[in-house]
């Protein structure tokens, strides 16, 4: 017999072939049916009840031919929107037949399928061609009654929507024409906001949200009658801060400016169902570039690769176990495939316009045929994922459920493979692991030279829009507390929610270090609290390419950033500002750091360098400070300095930059106007940069001092000036370079209240004023400043002038009575005034370090004229001579000076980590934690409490040694 031509001839091969279909349900298709109805009964619940609940519309699809039944279902529900409109219907009604419809689609596929009338290709065909004719449904009705009420000119519309202003893209599978049986469908909403139909007075933006919601409502609401499709708009640009619909003019400046390449992928299936069908159409003309790049587009493999739910698959670990097995997710599964044609596309379509069409089968023929994968390939790879898609229409068939997991009781997966078509469980898993395994090798092959993103870690997914379940296991093993918050922090940065992170370049390094810094600050104390500070920090930057490149490449870089992260703050957001502060953690000098001012002093300048300018030298020295302090606090938590030895190293990095600020003024002031006869200067430090431990905070207390022949009081330059008017001029320069804001940021913050007349006297203050002002004027508060006070810069003949003359006004002979009453007195005045800021206040508390330094002054002013050997010390070293004195009971000395090694060290670590605020530390965990361990506390929450019993018996001390003045008195009264 020969073979018909022609289309006479296909015309009758296509009738025998739907009469033939049509006897399926009649003699010959009884028993077959009657197969079909048993596999229902006991495998599907869902479509047992759709059966029972409509028995004659069952027997009609028993009798019908399925092409002709479904085209009928697709008419019917096409129309309902036509019916809706010309009144033959209101609103629920539709919905209600919109709901019916797909159940009887449903029921209508289910026994093609499981008749094996239908093949796969056939099956999700039906299964999309519906969801276009439900979409396109809502979105009419949705778009009269907007109309009805005002707010749409349905004159301005066409038949086929055109006009209206709004496009419905169909992604995803739905998009592609290769729906699940049970599937939601990703649509993304564009509106013009220019169209001529949109008429309402509150903005087209209100209008078309109301349709995608009015859409939802319609489509995704459950009745007693079922619901119709569940609807997904989280593929739209950045979902988590836009609304349903989103503007055209937004949507393009989103995928120019932060679109991903995962989005690039979501996009090739992208198809126009409903609303302006044209104007979908011409917006995914317009995205072409975007999606098909003109070269060949290999670094984006990587970045596809991270969207791979289990990354372990390309490396084969583990075995494919059938139970609970995710046949979509899994190893070897439907992902794999996908992304399998999808990568490539990606990487070749740019200049193979076959590469760029939606199917997933058909695009593994066109691979082929462009030489890109082998006839093998292609073959295995066609295959499984046919097998995998029926198994995935057979699942969800269950319950009517959108699942792609085998389940994980053997009775149930028993009863499932029957389901299934397989006569026992044995041979539907040989099936399912030969064919896992066929396309876990294809894939894998593809990927073989991809990095490793996760590596040991396990799933670390932050593609799309959703929470990949196997990443937040990861997540939480890794420490986390709250994984959900951390997938969407981590999805906000490649939604471009962060500018810092927004180029192409950012992004894609973001996308190769975001599981290794995860691990990193999984090893930390407070991983979540490290990770909101890593996003504040990225919210501030300008932009973190730089610092990402670093974190990338080095890995020791990367475990102190995530330390810092979660216990030092205030040094992570100088490594965001600054990243080139962390080149010297590299060098092998860091661990053998300068131990002498001289050397520190020596680094700095070698920083510093040679400037041109004024303006580039306060960059300079502003870097080099930075840059310095930054190793110094890093030193510090690496445990190769100690809290004392930064306080040193601290105060020298200031010594320097004053002295090379001096230097620098004072030449560029000379140039001007010339040098005063005989005129000096010198800058005196105070306080903890007097006592050379400085905190990592620590403002700089300061006097500058000056003097000059009285004789010739005018500078010799070609602008000269009065003495007096030059050494002020001079100081507001050198305060200027050390304080003013540059490009470089700020430099040291400096307080010279200090000074005779605090802040209402001159800035400088002439040596001669400043010897008489303490002789006759300065009260005890004053001198008590001056025991810490040292010349840090200037002329060394006029600086040893001035440490002679500090040094007699503190030696003064004084009555010890009248100087621990003043210092008692004021004690109590600032307690009153100022009191302290709770229990992690190292200063101000009762028995703190103010206590400390109170009592080492007082002892100073009170027994230095007697005792030389107190003068110039620093607080610890005052406290433990006067106990080698007989100043102070030996034991009462002991414990003074560890309760100061205690106090100061917890309070450096403040400093350093959080600048300070003790309410900020007492609520980061992992800084408590920290302390606790330094000061030797049992637990974090008892940190507190410990470190009262530090302070109380300092402040008894405190009251006994200050109290001896009453004493002393009474005493001598009786004498």
């Amino acid at each position: 017999m020969t073979a018909k031509t022609g289309a006479g001839g296909k015309a009758q091969e296509k009738a025998a072939s739907l009469a033939e279909r049509a006897a399926w349900g009649k003699a010959r298709g009884k028993k077959a049916f009657a197969a079909i109805t048993k596999a229902i009964r006991d495998g599907s619940p869902f479509l047992r009840e759709a059966i029972e609940t409509d028995r004659e519309r069952f027997q009609t699809f028993a009798g019908s031919v399925p092409e002709e039944a479904l085209a009928a279902l697709i008419e019917a529900q096409a129309s309902l929107h036509r019916r809706h409109a010309a009144g033959d219907i209101d609103r629920n009604e539709a919905a209600a037949l919109l709901r019916r419809n797909r159940t009887a689609h449903a029921l209508l596929v289910a026994l093609a399928d499981l008749g094996s009338v239908w093949d796969v290709d056939t099956v999700v065909r039906a299964l999309s061609d519906f969801a276009d004719a439900s979409v396109r449904s809502a979105v009419g009705i949705a778009s009269h009654e907007l109309g009805q009420a005002g707010q749409l000119d349905l004159g301005a519309i066409g038949p086929d929507g055109q006009g209206c202003g709004v496009t419905f893209l169909a992604l995803g599978k739905h998009g592609a024409g290769e729906l699940n049986y049970s599937s939601d469908i990703d649509l993304v909403v564009f509106y013009d906001p220019k169209a001529p139909a949109a008429i309402d007075e509150k903005g087209p933006s209100r209008l078309y949200n109301r349709v995608a919601q009015s859409v939802v409502k319609l489509l995704s609401e459950r009745t007693a009658d079922g619901y119709v499709h569940r609807v997904d708009y989280r593929l739209r640009p950045d979902p988590g801060s836009t609304t349903a619909a989103v503007s055209l003019p937004a949507a393009y400046t989103y995928y120019e400016t932060v679109g991903q390449n995962w989005e690039r992928a979501a996009m090739i299936k992208a198809r126009a169902v409903a609303g302006d069908v044209a104007l979908g159409e011409s917006f995914i003309a317009e995205m072409k570039p975007f999606i098909w790049r003109k070269y060949f587009d290999f670094h984006a493999i990587a970045d596809i690769h991270a969207m791979k739910r289990q990354i372990h698959a390309v490396r084969g670990h583990g075995s494919i176990a059938v139970a609970g097995h995710d046949i979509k997710l899994g190893r070897g599964g439907i992902r794999e495939i996908e992304f399998f044609v999808q990568t490539q596309q990606l990487v070749f379509g740019g200049r193979r316009p076959a590469l760029r069409g939606r199917r997933t089968l058909d695009m593994l023929a066109e691979l082929h045929r462009e030489g890109w994968v082998t006839e093998t390939a292609r073959d295995e790879l066609s295959e499984a994922y046919r097998f995998l898609r029926r198994i995935e229409h057979r699942l969800q068939m269950v319950a009517d459920e959108q699942t792609q997991r085998l389940p994980a009781d053997e009775a149930e997966l028993v009863r499932f493979a029957r389901f299934a078509g397989y006569p026992d469980l044995e041979s539907f898993s040989a099936d399912l692991t030969a064919y896992a395994k066929r396309v876990e090798h294809h894939y894998g092959l593809l990927f073989e030279d991809a990095p490793e993103l996760a590596s040991d870690l396990g799933d670390l997914v932050f593609t799309g829009t959703e929470d990949d379940p196997a990443t937040l296991q990861t997540l939480g093993r890794l420490g986390f507390r709250d994984p959900p918050k951390v997938a969407e922090t981590v999805r906000g940065w490649h939604f471009g929610r962060r500018a810092a992170i927004t180029s192409a370049r950012a992004r894609e390094v973001l996308t190769e270090l975001v599981p290794a810094l995860l691990k990193a600050l999984g090893g930390t104390a407070d991983p979540d609290g490290g990770l909101a500070r890593l996003d504040a920090a990225f919210a501030r930057m300008p932009a973190a390419v730089e610092l990402l490149g670093i974190l990338r490449q080095h890995e020791r870089l990367r475990l102190l950033f995530a330390d810092l992260l979660g216990t030092a703050p205030r040094l992570a957001e100088e490594v965001a500002a600054r990243p080139h502060v962390l080149d010297p953690l590299l060098d092998p000098g860091f661990t053998a750091p300068p131990r002498d001012e001289a050397a520190i002093e020596a680094e700095f300048l070698s920083l510093v360098g040679t400037a041109d300018g004024m303006e580039e030298f306060l960059d300079r020295i502003r870097d080099a400070a930075h840059q310095l302090q930054f190793t110094t606090g890093a030193r510090m938590l690496s445990g190769i300095l100690t809290p004392r030895e930064a306080g040193f190293a601290h105060a020298a990095i200031a010594r320097a930059a004053i002295r090379a600020s001096l230097e620098r003024v004072s030449g560029a002031f000379e140039a001007d106007h010339g040098r005063v006869p005989g005129g000096h200067l010198a800058v005196v430090g105070l306080g903890r940069l007097g006592g050379a431990d400085l905190t990592a905070t620590s403002d700089l207390d300061l006097i500058v001092l000056y003097d000059f022949d009285a004789e010739k009081r005018t500078s010799d330059g070609d602008r000269p000036l009065d003495a007096v008017v030059y050494h002020l001029r001079l100081t507001q320069r050198l305060v200027a370079a050390l304080t003013v804001p540059t490009r470089r940021g700020r430099l040291f913050e400096v307080d010279l209240r200090l000074r005779p007349s605090g802040s209402k006297g001159p800035i400088g203050t002439q040596f001669s004023g400043f010897v008489s002002y303490h002789e006759a004027e300065a009260e005890l508060w004053e001198h008590m400043a001056l025991t810490r006070a040292r010349v840090l810069a200037g002329d060394p003949s006029f600086a040893t002038r001035v440490d002679e003359a500090i040094t007699a006004i503190v030696r003064r002979r004084r009555d010890p009575a009248e100087v621990f009453k003043a210092v008692r007195d004021m004690r109590r005045l600032v307690e009153t005034e100022k009191g302290d800021a709770g229990e992690l206040d190292l200063k101000m508390a009762p028995g703190g370090l103010l206590d400390l330094d109170f009592i080492a002054q007082a002892l100073v002013l009170a027994h230095a004229s007697d005792h030389g050997s107190l003068v110039g010390l620093p607080t610890s070293e005052v406290l433990t001579e006067a106990g080698q004195l007989g100043l102070l009971p030996r034991s009462d000395a002991a414990d003074l000076v560890e309760a100061y090694r205690v106090l100061d060290e917890v309070n450096h670590w403040q400093r350093l980590t959080v600048g300070g605020a003790s309410e900020e530390s007492a609520g980061m965990p992992a800084l408590r934690s920290r302390l606790a361990a330094l000061v030797g506390a049992p637990d974090p929450k008892v940190l507190g409490a410990h470190l009262a019993e530090v302070r109380k018996p300092v402040r008894a001390i405190f009251e006994r040694v200050l109290g001896q003045g009453r004493a002393t008195r009474r005493r001598s009264a009786k004498g």
